[in-house]
């Protein structure tokens, strides 16, 4: 059975303005940087990024160096031997300051997928977490450095993030039984 439409969380202006509120907030805990690392984490974490990414660029005189990581390979339900040696991030990680950026995070595993993922090409400086919505039932010690909205719910629940160039729209949206 679907799960049925239940609210608009946030419209494309709430998004946007979370977005530029958690770029202020990575410059003011990272102004001291020259340079730093935005990753987002295939799929909707990218695109996200990105916007956070020019933010930070317009906002400040950071230099943003943009990527992107695929957990696939990476997910604690893969055997090691199927994980890639060739990951390429767009960005290189040793000694740098990395933001991982995804759209919701949820019991954590795929931000831990996106930490081993990152740590197998390098050791950063430091490793930062920004995501656009948390919803709790966290199953791993993680949590979000910067957040755009916490939204409780409930496990049968669903949030749905829409963002080009996947989704037509911008706007956070819950759905339920």
């Amino acid at each position: 059975m679907a799960a049925k439409f239940r609210s608009r969380i946030m419209e494309e202006a709430d998004v946007r303005r979370a977005l530029a509120r958690i770029a202020h907030e990575i410059i003011e805990r990272n102004g001291h940087e020259r340079e730093i690392c935005v990753i987002g984490v295939e799929r909707r974490g990218m695109p996200l990024a990105k916007l956070i990414g020019e933010n930070i660029e317009k906002f400040s005189d950071l230099k943003v160096l943009l990527g992107a990581v695929n957990i696939t390979q990476f997910r604690d339900d893969l055997a090691k031997k199927d994980r890639p040696s060739n990951l390429d991030l767009g960005c290189p990680v040793e000694g740098k300051t990395v933001i991982l950026v995804d759209d919701v995070i949820y019991t954590g595993r795929s931000a831990r997928a996106a930490l081993e993922a990152v740590l197998s090409q390098g050791r950063p400086a430091r490793i930062q977490l920004a995501v656009l919505i948390d919803r709790g039932h966290r199953e791993l010690p993680i949590r979000g450095d910067y957040v755009g909205k916490n939204v409780p719910t409930a496990k049968s629940e669903l949030i749905k993030v829409h963002i080009p160039p996947f989704d037509e729209a911008v706007d956070v949206e819950l759905y339920g039984n």
